[in-house]
């Protein structure tokens, strides 16, 4: 016999019919929102007639034009407590009323345990409002909000509540939707797009404390190019001093196009890469999305939760120690998860992707053929003064 909640679940997901207006709050960043895109396809699978609108940051605005699983977008003006965004806190009653005066059928809460915002989800005037609930948390309907999962992969969290509602899934995939479009734009920023191989290096993150040393993704980059990859740093505007550092570092020429590309142009470069070595940030999503090979430097962040799924594409490189996951943005003790990973073990990570019979103590002997690099006793590879 199905439990009175069972009960209540099915009833009200019944009681929507085959064409509800449905909205999805996840405001949050790049990576956050491509790993809610399953739980996106869930629901467009459960109401393929159904209107789905996506609340979320105002970046997120150019993705949800794109993807298929999204009919209309809806900015979210931040909110006291939520990180990522300065409260816009004069746009906020006109953002309620906007959802008031036209409620949504259900509006379903993706955006983390629900501590801060059920109780806004509830304000927002919707029919039904499903989400997740911490322990003791509050939910406007506890029988259409799954308990938040504190354990495995952040995809798999979220298709927990579509689960709780009874949606079938579509597939764990991601999604980065390209046009031909954006392909053309690359090669008119870049003209040297696609004349030889290359791979991309993306030495940014958010937080610092997720950053690797630019002058070791700089011994990667001229790793990488001494086996005849071209080598493209990129990043944001604000990410020029790292960038720039990489490119100071490395023997090897490199090319940057670090502010230069749009979102779509940055996905386009990614899509036609070899291989992309980047922290723990947005752009691994996205190459986990077009099926780029990929490694990735984790630097405190839960590796269970954020790695690539597909463990044979991409290699997550990374030191197990008893501060993670970490929540600092710069790290109050010595920065170890950083410190103690060593060029070795990322130059083996990134040859077990691109040349699987090539070792990296192999690889990093050819280096000092070439009088390129010399290993210290940290455990790293640093220039050689020494070097032309």
């Amino acid at each position: 016999m199905a439990s009175p909640t069972a009960i209540d679940t099915l009833g009200a997901i019944g009681e929507l019919g085959t064409s509800p207006r449905i909205a999805v709050f996840r405001a949050l960043v790049l990576g956050d929102l491509l790993c809610a895109v399953p739980a996106l396809r869930a629901l467009r699978k459960a109401w393929p007639d159904g209107e789905l609108t996506l609340i979320g940051l105002p970046w997120a605005a150019t993705l949800a034009e794109r993807l298929p699983q999204v009919d209309r977008f809806i900015e979210f003006p931040g909110y006291p407590g939520l990180p990522e965004r300065v409260p816009q806190l004069a746009a906020l009653p006109g953002f309620l009323k906007e959802l008031q005066q036209r409620p949504f059928d259900l509006l379903v809460q993706l955006h983390g345990s629900g501590r801060i915002v059920n109780p806004l989800m509830a304000a927002c005037g919707a029919r039904h409002t499903a989400g997740f609930v911490d322990a003791e948390g509050y939910s406007a309907e506890p029988a259409l909000h799954a308990p938040w999962p504190t354990r495995g992969h952040e995809i798999e969290r979220l298709l927990a509540l579509t689960d709780h509602l009874g949606l079938p899934r579509d597939g764990v995939q991601l999604e980065f939707p390209l046009r031909d479009d954006d392909r053309q734009s690359l090669r008119q920023l870049w003209p040297g797009a696609g004349t030889r191989p290359f791979v991309c290096i993306h030495p940014g993150a958010q937080l610092p404390s997720r950053r690797w040393a630019p002058e070791r993704f700089a011994a990667v980059g001229d790793l990488l190019a001494a086996r005849g990859y071209e080598v493209v740093i990129t990043g944001t505007a604000g990410e020029h001093p790292l960038a720039d550092a990489v490119s100071r570092a490395m023997r090897q020429p490199s090319t940057s196009l670090v502010g230069k590309t749009s979102l779509w142009t940055l996905g386009a470069l990614i899509e036609s890469a070899r291989l992309l070595v980047c922290n723990d940030t947005g752009v691994s999503h996205i190459a986990a999305a077009l099926g780029t090979p990929s490694v990735v430097v984790s630097l405190g962040a839960d590796v269970s939760r954020w790695a690539p799924l597909d463990r044979t594409l991409h290699r997550v490189v990374w030191r197990n120690l008893p501060c993670r996951p970490c929540g600092h943005a710069v790290c109050p003790y010595g920065h170890e998860c950083a410190t103690t990973l060593g060029v070795d073990a990322v130059a083996d990570a990134v040859l077990d992707v691109l040349e699987p019979r090539m070792s990296a103590p192999r690889a990093l002997a050819d280096a000092l053929e070439r009088g390129m690099w010399f290993a210290n006793n940290s455990n790293t590879v640093t220039p050689s003064s020494a070097a032309p």
